[in-house]
């Protein structure tokens, strides 16, 4: 049985995501009020350039530092997976796929988020530029495929949708 949503209301509305709060009745009769960040969704692509990941440098402001990605977005209302991951990759690395393969989906923080993430692995990479969202100043930085790990196990790459994307694309990184 599940529990049951005795009410809910809205209340922030932000540009990327709205805050509702629910009370929930749960199966064994304790009822809780519940935060819930309602997001539209993302992408996070592991994009493949001659033996190269492409990746950026961009600042998080809520990390409070400039951290070490894969492309990634949120979806427009409506937008289909596919061609957000296509137009992401244009805005964030400037390279149009002419492959992208779906390597998984996952809840990125479901314990407060309706954030779902699809994964794609980009591949046959060609310039197509887009320009970049006006909040990001993004660096493509290109890692050598064999370097990922180090880049892991030193800590420099520690932004989770990437780690589990490089861990989805595992089979197409490996030499």
């Amino acid at each position: 049985m599940l529990p049951e949503v005795q009410h809910s209301e809205i209340v922030y509305r932000g540009r990327a995501f709205v805050v509702r709060r629910d009370r929930v009745r749960f199966p064994n009769g304790h009822s809780s009020e519940l935060d819930i960040v309602d997001h539209p969704g993302a992408v996070t692509l592991v994009p493949i350039d001659r033996g190269q990941v492409c990746m950026v440098r961009q600042y998080r402001h809520s990390a409070g530092q400039v951290l070490l990605e894969l492309p990634a977005g949120t979806l427009e209302p409506g937008e289909d997976p596919r061609a957000c991951a296509a137009r992401e990759c244009r805005e964030e690395i400037g390279m149009a796929p002419a492959r992208l393969v779906p390597i998984g989906e996952a809840f990125l923080a479901p314990g407060y988020s309706t954030e779902y993430m699809y994964f794609y692995l980009a591949t046959e990479l060609s310039p197509a530029p887009l320009d970049a969202d006006l909040d990001e100043d993004l660096a493509l930085e290109r890692v050598p495929i064999r370097a990922i790990p180090e880049r892991i196990a030193s800590g420099e790459l520690r932004d989770a949708k990437s780690l589990a994307a490089l861990f989805l694309a595992r089979e197409w990184l490996e030499d």
